[in-house]
């Protein structure tokens, strides 16, 4: 039996990448915009208070389970920037190319040892909208800001994300192993597991 969970997100790379690791276990996921779901207001001021807003909006509007994922790149040199931010980092929501450009020219000239950053991904699920209990998850994945665009696979941040275990960057990774070590991929482990124990579904 298959079992619908909304994802609170619209966003295709993330669809795609929830469908391919929760989809052997029996778990569709729908993007929010099949039903019509008016999108959040992300005024929370965490990744964990934006993924329980947008994860309560989803079951309110839906009646049925839903995921919410928030998730962002932190950048030591820029003090934690984009963070929760990453999305609309050079203004437009979801306009990759310019928010890799802008942290490109922010991080200009900056040695490689100064470019640490890491990947934070939150995952909120939640039974119904008023479940008191919902299920929060963080996983983070540690890297390095390149100093110009690498690969084509991904979407975000992925094309100036360097793995240093992998010795590229994410966007040149195959899915299978971006899928294995990513912190989407950590903090999916983790809610499976809490989802398992608790029988949830």
């Amino acid at each position: 039996m298959t079992t619908t969970i909304v994802l609170a997100s619209n966003n295709k790379g993330k669809i795609a990448e929830f469908n391919q690791l929760l989809s052997p276990l029996g778990y569709d996921v729908k993007p929010q915009g099949e039903y019509q779901v008016e999108e959040a207001v992300e005024d929370g001021l965490t990744f964990i208070e934006n993924a329980i807003l947008k994860a309560r909006n989803a079951c309110a509007q839906t009646g049925l389970p839903a995921l919410a994922d928030d998730s962002g790149l932190e950048v030591d040199f820029l003090n934690g920037a984009p963070g929760i931010y990453s999305a609309r980092f050079a203004g437009e929501h979801g306009n990759n190319l310019a928010n890799n450009q802008l942290l490109l020219e922010k991080l200009a000239g900056v040695p490689t040892l100064e470019r640490s950053a890491r990947f934070h991904c939150v995952l909120a699920y939640m039974r119904h909208k008023d479940d008191p209990t919902p299920i929060v998850v963080h996983g983070s994945w540690e890297g390095r800001i390149l100093e110009d665009l690498e690969g084509e696979a991904g979407f975000g941040y992925d094309p100036v994300f360097f793995v240093p275990a992998c010795g590229c960057s994410a966007a040149s990774l195959p899915k299978e192993i971006k899928n294995a070590i990513s912190h989407r991929a950590q903090a999916l482990t983790q809610l499976l597991t809490h989802l398992t124990s608790k029988a949830s579904f």
